[in-house]
């Protein structure tokens, strides 16, 4: 899955797919796709 993240109010959200609205302040396309994911080491697992 990937890690979507709020431009507007920083939240963060897993998801497949990008969501349209944000979670948590309910702005439509501003969710941005993080880079990296895994374990959060720097390793490249998933």
């Amino acid at each position: 899955m990937a890690k979507f993240k709020c431009e507007k109010c920083g939240a963060t959200k897993e998801s497949r797919c990008k969501p349209q609205k944000c979670p948590e302040c309910g702005e439509a396309g501003v969710m941005i796709k993080e880079e990296g994911g895994g374990c959060g080491c720097g390793c490249k697992s998933k």
